[in-house]
Order: structure tokens, then C-alpha cells, then sequence
């Protein structure tokens, strides 16, 4: 399977994702949009990877490539190609497929669980995992969630007749991904007047380490699950 991955920030990279799929024997192809690089074809891919990144699905005046990664991700949900999206990626394909975007009542910042609420694909009825956001979702028309937190309802879904998966959290993180963020973009984790319920500081989140074998297992079946008709094909 050809798969292509945009990425939106030098410090926030596929993680595990990567090594998910050099384990599955699938080809990565990298798209390093702060860079400068350009947008792929729909035809160059089976699952497009869309990550996370600081900016948010409103900020196209400052970042224009955002209008034109949705219009890739519709192109290529509209020709059967499967998209993964991580975080701000997952905003974009809810604000793709028709759905608002708007800040969380609450950012969520550190390792919370998540809850299972549907069976569509497999996840651990309850999960710890790392959050690092501030904006949430609607779900897209006829979507199925997959999983909430207590502090964002809309953690995890499926839509478009199950080609687009769409991550609020970050499953696919490491260690050394955690060490970046609270380096890179340490300012987000001052918390803004009234939402500091939901925030760990740098020690919490570098300190962790039991969080990441269940989390990495739950990413791999996640994907193995969610990529299984386009490996077939």
C-alpha cells in the first residue's frame, strides 16, 4: 500500500505511524509542508496521513495550503482513497466533509483517557492517551464516533462510508514527540484564563512512560482495521 503523509510542523511527525506501516511492509512517501512541498495527486496514494500542527482550520489566510489539503481530502474520499487524520488533520476532514469546527470549551493538554463508544474498530474501552489541542469537531454527516474524553466529547470517528478515520488525539505519539512539543511549543501549555483543568505541565507529560505500549498496541490495530479493504484491493 502507497501511502502519503503531510506533514504540517517540524516537530510533529507520524510517530508510530511510521513504523506501523514499514512493519506492514507499506511505502511512505512525506510531504514536509513547511517546506514548502507540494500537495500530492489522489491517484499517488491509497491512505493520505493528514498530522497535526499550531495552526487551526481557520487560519488560511496565513496558511493558504490549508484550503487546498481539504479539497485533496474530499478529491481523494471521492475516488476511494482512504485519509487518517491526527488532530488538526482531523479537523480538516470534519471541515471537509461539511462539519464546524470551533475551540473546546476546555484545551486538553497532557495524557487523559479516552472511552470507547462504538465498535466500529477496535479500541480499548478505555485508553490513556495524549491530547494536545484546544479546538474541537462536529461530526461529518452520517459519521460514527469512536471516542470521547471527558473533556472533548469528539476524540475519534469514522466517516464517509468508512475511507476517512479522524484522530482529535494523538495515539501516534513517543517519547521523544512529547520532548519536542513541550519544547517547540511550550507557550500552549500556559493555560489560558479558566482552562487549566485539563492541562498537564512538561514534568507530567516527559515523566510518562506506561501510557505508550497500550497506546502504540491500540494505533496498530486501529490501522490494521481501518487500511484492511485497501490492502485487499
Amino acid at each position: 500500500m502507497d501511502i502519503v503523509i503531510l506533514q504540517h510542523m517540524p516537530h510533529e511527525g507520524p510517530g508510530r505511524i511510521a513504523d506501523w506501516a514499514l512493519a506492514r511492509g507499506h511505502a511512505i512517501t512525506m510531504h514536509d509542508l513547511h517546506h514548502g512541498a507540494a500537495l500530492p495527486n489522489p491517484g499517488d496514494f491509497d491512505l493520505l496521513v493528514v498530522l497535526g500542527g499550531a495552526m487551526g482550520v481557520h487560519d488560511a489566510a496565513e496558511y493558504p495550503w490549508l484550503i487546498d489539503e481539504r479539497a485533496l481530502i474530499k478529491a481523494a474520499l471521492a475516488q476511494g482513497r482512504r485519509v487518517l487524520g491526527i488532530c488538526l488533520g482531523a479537523q480538516q476532514i470534519a471541515h471537509a466533509l461539511g462539519a464546524k469546527v470551533e475551540a473546546n470549551a476546555q484545551r486538553e493538554v497532557g495524557f487523559w483517557p479516552i472511552y470507547q463508544t462504538a465498535r466500529t474498530l477496535p479500541l480499548p474501552e478505555e485508553l490513556n492517551v495524549l491530547h494536545w489541542h484546544g479546538d474541537t469537531f462536529e461530526l461529518p454527516a452520517h459519521a460514527t464516533l469512536l471516542a470521547s474524553s471527558a473533556a472533548c466529547r469528539h476524540q475519534a470517528f469514522l466517516a464517509a462510508e468508512g475511507l476517512a478515520l479522524g484522530l482529535q488525539c494523538h495515539l501516534e505519539a513517543t517519547p521523544e514527540m512529547v520532548e519536542a512539543f513541550c519544547r517547540d511549543d511550550a507557550g500552549y501549555l500556559i493555560p489560558p484564563p479558566g482552562q487549566g483543568r485539563w492541562m498537564q505541565g512538561a514534568a507530567r507529560m516527559q515523566a510518562e512512560r506506561e501510557a505508550y505500549a497500550p497506546m502504540h498496541a491500540a494505533l496498530f490495530a486501529l490501522l490494521d482495521a481501518f487500511t484492511l479493504h485497501a490492502r485487499e484491493s
